[in-house]
């Protein structure tokens, strides 16, 4: 198949673009920089926020198919679906699990009653168009520069869905793995570099179970759903099959250490404010994947120990050097140790 991914140099969308060509595919990646990607793809150069402009080159490539990692918006979405059409192509977008209620609920912008678990393709999407607060977005666009003001996933959902029933779409978890720009496992990581005594953890965060999964996982999981003979007109979650809370979470991430501290939980009142996770921890987020492993056949590359193995030694190795939304503030956390 000859396959076109939007954003393909990124963290996801590296491991996916050597698992296309692995399978033997076609594969050009559309980017900014023509020089920054791997010698075995086609390298097509444009602003992903004007892609008809390069409407052309892509004609020329004839993709069967589109995957696009990096939709932001509904109006990016309604540009893609233009391009699509013009080139007979099928689209696979990237989403993520926070068009749900359930995200709203924990994050408290969606008013009612807790959504009950485990989450379903079908299960209710957010009402409140806004998935995250001004602030919010604009820290995660430094880190994220795909990012837009207007970022909304169920948007972009709704246009790609209600154009082409051949289109998927497919709802990511919290990604981690080497490349990871958030650094989802340097909180942990680096308190047992700084052999930290304890790893303090609200109460209420330690027992919150959220969907999580390793890049390399995640991005086998797009590969099928592209180029599978299933899939057309669906979506799909993807995600790690076991969704353990986060306390058994960094408990198995040190298990791979050397640290020989302890963990403390604490009560959000003496929980130091910097460790205190933001929204209603009493909300989980599990989210149920039969459908993906029953119809596309999606099973784990990767197993978790390894996958917790290959993070720990990057991040390691690669510490922040930007933005990030973890914070060291080691007086505070001695202050309530002690206390």
């Amino acid at each position: 198949m000859r396959i076109l991914v939007i954003g393909g140099n990124g963290f996801i969308g590296k491991p996916l673009v050597r698992q296309l060509i692995g399978g033997g595919h076609r594969v050009a990646v559309f980017h900014r920089n023509r020089q920054d990607g791997s010698r075995q793809t086609e390298h097509l150069q444009g602003d992903r926020n004007r892609l008809p402009e390069s409407l052309e080159e892509f004609r020329a490539f004839s993709p069967d198919v589109i995957i696009d990692m990096v939709l932001s918006s509904g109006e990016q979405a309604q540009q893609l679906i233009v391009v699509a059409r013009d080139l007979s192509a099928r689209v696979v977008a990237i989403s993520s699990m926070d068009v749900y209620r359930a995200w709203g609920v924990m994050l408290g912008t969606e008013p009612g009653e807790l959504e009950p678990m485990p989450l379903s393709e079908d299960s209710p999407l957010r009402t409140v168009p806004q998935t995250y607060p001004p602030e919010l977005v604009q820290k995660m666009k430094s880190i994220f520069t795909w990012v837009t003001p207007g970022y909304n996933k169920a948007a972009v959902e709704r246009e790609i869905m209600c154009t082409d029933t051949r289109n998927t779409v497919i709802r990511l978890p919290m990604v981690y793995g080497p490349g990871d720009p958030l650094h989802r496992l340097y909180g942990v990581v680096k308190r047992v570099i700084d052999k930290r005594p304890a790893i303090i953890l609200s109460e209420g965060h330690a027992a919150w179970r959220g969907p999580r999964g390793y890049v390399d996982n995640v991005a086998n999981a797009i590969a099928l759903s592209a180029t599978g003979r299933g899939g057309f007109g669906r979506t799909y979650h993807v995600c790690d099959e076991s969704t353990v809370t986060e306390l058994e979470w960094q408990k198995k991430i040190v298990a791979q250490t050397n640290w020989s501290g302890r963990f403390v939980l604490l009560s959000s009142q003496r929980t130091p404010k910097h460790l205190l996770a933001p929204g209603n921890a009493a909300q989980h987020l599990v989210a149920n994947t039969e459908r993906i492993r029953t119809e596309l056949g999606f099973t784990e590359l990767v197993s978790l120990d390894e996958a917790i193995r290959r993070t720990i030694v990057w991040e390691q190795a690669n510490p922040p050097a930007g933005a990030t939304f973890h914070e060291f503030n080691y007086p505070a956390e001695d202050a309530a140790l002690s206390s």
